[in-house]
């Protein structure tokens, strides 16, 4: 039942949008093509969606903008999901998407994948919260530690923002310094996140901020704080901050950096860890103090964990006088245990791994060709079953780099993919689940070209 700012805000929405978006949300004069462009689409959009635009307002009354999770949000309103099955969503309004988002890289099995259902069932039928140890928990990590030989031991969290937070804490106990080195646009979770140099909200820890693959600038930092430092943390690859690979002189260095200092390098692989079988650090041949983990390696659940070096693990040892306290009672929960062995046993086997890399790489390499043979300025970045677009025809090593794309192109592109049935994130990244086939990727490469053909005048005009 609506209430009445809801059913106002609503209408507000439907009817006011033309004149709204002209001057509210662009700034600039509405005649030029692409905000043109962009009003149409926005229009089609609110009026595709009248139930997502209401439930959305409706859950303005009790959390700030409608949202509890900031990355869903995008003007005028986000879509509303009523399920998932396979690759496939259907939203509140009755349309049908493919879904190359998959929940951020956390979604690797697909929607409601029998596997891990049947997991999650067998859990269900014998109780989930225990108030003690399960044998699912050695499970899982016997599991996790068979795929990263650098994890002799590890402890589970309840997220990736958990894991980090902790790998952190452990660094800094462990050397007994303060200092941080972070790097510009990398994102280590809720409360470790750097886009644009930081958030207001991050942890208070003492943090130097570096330049993504620039060893200039690593080198300046190393020779001015390295001996200050208690951990180095990095992506193997920016996720959030926009696929953007690492160079492999830059890991071997940042390797070499934190050993010459006595400092820890920490790798988030909490989404490179779908890259190989053994993660990113496989692919590099460059082997991390710490590593943390999250999203699909809870079979889709709430999950996270930390895990390295034998002798900084062991510090959380309760059977030590001097054990590190680590708690969390949700850390060992019987769900994400099963639904996670379930997951890297028996779906996401090393095989598998390399398969989806390969689709991945492929996909990308397919779409930048189809991108390049039209002169126009878009490039997808990333490495196996991650990328993201990006409307630039400059080579791209660091987010610094995506400072002159137009973001406009990319809201067109995320707008125009939703109307032909496919659901990216608004930033551009992409995320292949296990449920994503070979026909799914030729429709995505067809809609893609589709795209760049009926916007081509002003997709050229606009580089």
């Amino acid at each position: 039942m609506y209430n009445k700012r809801a059913l106002y805000d609503v209408q507000e929405i439907v009817l006011g949008y033309r004149s709204a978006t002209k001057t509210r949300w662009y700034g600039m004069n509405a005649n030029t093509s692409l905000a043109s462009a962009l009003i149409e689409a926005r229009e089609a959009y609110v009026h595709r969606n009248p139930t997502s635009a209401r439930m959305h307002c409706e859950a303005c009354a009790g959390m700030p903008g409608g949202n509890t999770r900031s990355v869903l949000f995008y003007d005028p309103f986000p879509l509303v999901f009523a399920g998932g099955q396979g690759a496939g969503l259907t939203d509140v309004d009755g349309h049908a998407y493919l879904d190359f988002l998959g929940e951020y890289s956390a979604g690797l099995y697909g929607h409601s994948h029998p596997v891990i259902r049947a997991a999650i069932e067998e859990v269900l039928d014998r109780g989930i919260s225990l108030s003690g140890h399960s044998p699912r928990e050695p499970a899982l990590a016997d599991a996790i530690r068979a795929r990263f030989p650098s994890i002799n031991l590890l402890r589970f969290t309840n997220s990736g923002t958990e894991a980090n937070l902790f790998a952190v804490a452990t660094a800094k106990v462990a050397t007994g310094r303060e200092k941080i080195l972070v790097f510009s646009g990398a994102y280590h979770g809720g409360l470790l996140s750097f886009a644009a140099g930081g958030i207001p909200i991050n942890a208070p820890h003492d943090f130097i901020l570096g330049r993504y693959n620039d060893l200039d600038n690593l080198g300046s930092i190393l020779t001015a704080q390295g001996d200050r430092l208690a951990a180095i943390l990095v992506e193997p690859m920016l996720g959030s901050g926009g696929c953007i690979p690492a160079d492999p002189e830059f890991l071997a260095a940042l390797r070499q950096g934190a050993a010459h200092h006595g400092a820890i390098l920490i790798f988030d692989e909490v989404m490179t860890s779908r890259l190989a079988p053994g993660g990113a650090q496989e692919l590099y041949g460059i082997v991390p103090d710490l590593t943390t983990l999250g999203k699909y390696m809870g079979g889709g659940l709430s999950f996270g964990a930390f895990g390295g070096r034998r002798d900084l693990m062991e510090r959380y040892d309760p059977r030590r006088p001097d054990a590190l306290p680590h708690a969390g009672t949700f850390n060992n929960n019987v769900l994400s245990m099963a639904a996670g062995h379930a997951g890297l046993t028996k779906l996401f086997t090393p095989d598998v791994v390399t398969g989806l890399a390969a689709r991945g790489d492929d996909l990308r390499t397919r779409l930048n060709a189809a991108a390049e043979w039209r002169g126009i300025d878009l490039q997808f970045t990333g490495r196996g079953s991650l990328m993201s677009a990006h409307f630039t025809g400059k080579a791209i090593h660091a987010p610094d780099d995506l400072a002159h794309a137009d973001a406009r192109l990319k809201e067109l592109f995320f707008f125009d993919l939703l109307e032909r049935g496919f659901y990216i994130a608004r930033r551009g990244m992409l995320a292949l689940s296990l449920m994503i086939d070979d026909a799914a990727c030729n429709r995505f490469v067809d809609a893609v070209e589709d795209f760049l053909d009926g916007r081509n005048s002003l997709l050229l005009r606009a580089a």
